[in-house]
């Protein structure tokens, strides 16, 4: 028991201490009992505890306001939707626990808005070769180029990706290290998802909210509660592979196309995924090339070379793991840096690299492939559905072909997936698209795919069929000729007649003197187009991003505009209210 004097003590300190730092007491005396010896508390925190028993009503209740009004902001850039719905959840947490958390795309989000954030937590994914998604350019720009002071903003970011690219997370990495250069504080240190992110998200987010929920975060937080030296994050183990038998291979495209776009079938039971989503597939490097480049160096097929934490032979590197055939410009620089030659900043193959500027010996060529890039892989829209397909799953691959130095040259995997007999096994992962999805079946849909384009549309209607859906389906598709190009001619025709494919608008480009596509018949179809978006139909997008995409969405904004009679920004702001709702998506590549 305390003594009376200890007591009125005690007493006067509740009656002046707030609530916030009342929890702050009871965990600093929970600590000084947990050392079971005498304690003398620091000079500071003597202070803290004078400081509690004379402070004013007005300054507790000031205190204790803004514990209960804490705001964070969640951004997210996206560019499949995985990151949106991460922060969508976050948010919902947040709230659950009384902090305020707004939500906001980083394509909407007010840049000038940025210097004045406290709490500031944003979820990124990159694209390609290390780059933000199209939705967070402007953001990223701004914090790359601007002369922002964010002395007062706590901060963290989690980073989507993908570790099979040889810049895994970089666009989360760089937002990071801005922030901080710019003076944020970070609230927890960046961590980086692979592809299997839903555990390491959340575990994170947690650790968010247990520094956010600390007794002083609501105003400046202790230096001791935010890490401030370099990032610490773990590198993710990987994501579930799995290894599928081709069942079939069939060239769609009749004799007489100038194309080939080849249906896979895939043996693959037990595989989890969703209409709209892809799978990624890491390709094999010709073996001629291969063995070209071990000739050319005299190097050893059989010498074994660290490569993410294991050993392969030179020759298994160089055929299944490392990038040997477009070196990025950074490659060929490091490359220049071990030859001492100056080379050229460009992609070339490193077959002619070798050849136009050799390496002196076998060191220099092993020093080369240790800068040498993992192969990315590339992704491909799954054209099954998981209800009409059990234990299938079905690719629509288009062979790319170019030209180079007037040689035709061929796509790396698109190539080698042409040519890919019954029988072989083939190793992929699952790439889940979560913004790409389905609505209520119920719901009308219209779909634009012109090309490889209809792959995904191909799955929305097997499946929309395997479970008798309600709402209503309209199709754009388009290719060259109608004769050798009208892909899943048959299947569609069947969808027509049985009334799953409610209408269907065909483009093909070649039948006529002059071009049609698939943005020209959505005009001759615009009344009933901007009927079906009133009604309140879902719009998808799938093919090639440039010019298809663009001409699509610039149609469909015309059509808005004018069925709609609108101008020109009521109509952008009808379609962004579209993708805000999740009724306007796009996949295209």
């Amino acid at each position: 028991m305390l003594t009376t004097p200890k007591m009125k003590l005690i007493q006067e300190l509740i009656a002046g201490a707030s609530r916030e730092e009342l929890i702050w007491l009871s965990g600093y005396l929970a600590g000084v009992v947990a050392q079971g010896t005498a304690f003398s508390p620091p000079a500071a925190a003597v202070a803290a505890i004078v400081s509690a028993t004379t402070a004013t009503p007005v300054l507790a209740a000031a205190s204790e306001q803004a514990a209960s009004t804490l705001r964070i902001t969640i951004a997210y850039g996206t560019e499949t939707g995985n990151s949106k719905k991460l922060a969508a959840d976050f948010a919902a947490r947040a709230k659950k626990k009384g902090i305020q958390a707004k939500l906001v795309g980083l394509e909407q989000y007010r840049l000038n808005d940025l210097s004045k954030e406290e709490y500031f937590l944003t979820v990124i994914s990159t694209q390609g070769d290390g780059e933000p998604p199209a939705a967070a350019k402007k953001f990223f720009d701004h914090i790359h180029h601007g002369e922002l002071k964010l002395d007062r903003m706590k901060y963290g970011v989690l980073a989507l990706g993908d570790t099979a690219y040889p810049l895994f997370c970089k666009a989360g990495e760089d937002v990071d290290q801005q922030l901080q250069k710019m003076g944020g504080q970070r609230i927890v240190s960046l961590q980086k998802c692979d592809t299997d992110y839903e555990a390491e998200a959340g575990i994170w987010f947690d650790r968010v909210l247990q520094q956010l929920s600390s007794p002083t975060a609501g105003a400046a937080a202790p230096a001791a509660t935010i890490p401030t030296g370099p990032a610490v994050a773990a590198r993710p183990s990987g994501k579930r592979t799995y290894t599928g038998t081709i069942l079939s291979n069939i060239n769609l495209n009749d004799r007489g196309s100038g194309k080939q776009t080849h249906h896979l079938e895939i043996a693959a039971e037990g595989v989890d995924y969703q209409p709209g989503d892809s799978i990624g597939i890491v390709p094999e490097n010709p073996l001629a090339v291969v063995e070209a480049i071990i000739a050319v160096t005299g190097a050893d097929a059989a010498r074994l070379h660290p490569h993410r934490s294991e050993e392969h032979p030179l020759s298994h590197l160089l055929r299944k793991k490392l990038n040997i055939v477009y070196l990025p410009e950074r490659v060929v620089k490091k490359y220049a840096g071990i030859v001492k030659q100056e080379i050229p900043e460009t992609k070339i193959g490193l077959l002619d690299l070798l050849k136009i500027y050799p390496v002196k010996d076998t060191a220099q060529f092993h020093a080369v492939v240790a800068v040498l890039e993992p192969i990315a892989p590339r992704l491909y829209s799954i054209s099954s559905s998981p209800e009409a397909h059990p234990g299938e799953i079905h690719l629509t691959v288009a062979r790319d072909a170019f030209e180079i130095n007037a040689e035709i040259k061929y796509g790396l995997c698109s190539d080698g997936l042409s040519q890919r007999p019954p029988g072989e096994t083939i190793e992929f992962y699952v790439h889940h698209n979560s913004q790409f999805r389905l609505p209520v079946p119920d719901a009308d849909i219209i779909m634009i795919g012109p090309g490889t384009g209809i792959a995904p549309f191909r799955s929305f209607l097997a499946q929309r069929d395997s479970q008798g859906a309600q709402g209503k389906n309209w199709l754009f598709f388009g290719d060259r000729r109608f004769t050798t190009d009208f892909l899943y001619q048959t299947e569609l025709q069947d969808w027509a007649k049985t009334g799953v494919l409610t209408r269907i608008n065909t483009a093909f480009s070649r039948d006529q003197q002059e071009k049609v596509y698939v943005q020209h018949k959505m005009q001759k179809q615009s009344a009933d187009l901007f009927r079906w978006l009133e009604s309140g139909a879902h719009v998808y997008v799938c093919g090639a991003k440039e010019p298809m995409s663009v001409d699509v969405e610039n149609t469909l904004l015309s059509i808005i505009q004018r069925e709609g009679n609108k101008n020109a920004a009521q109509a952008e702001s009808y379609l962004e209210e579209l993708k805000e709702t999740g009724r306007y998506t796009k996949d295209v590549y």
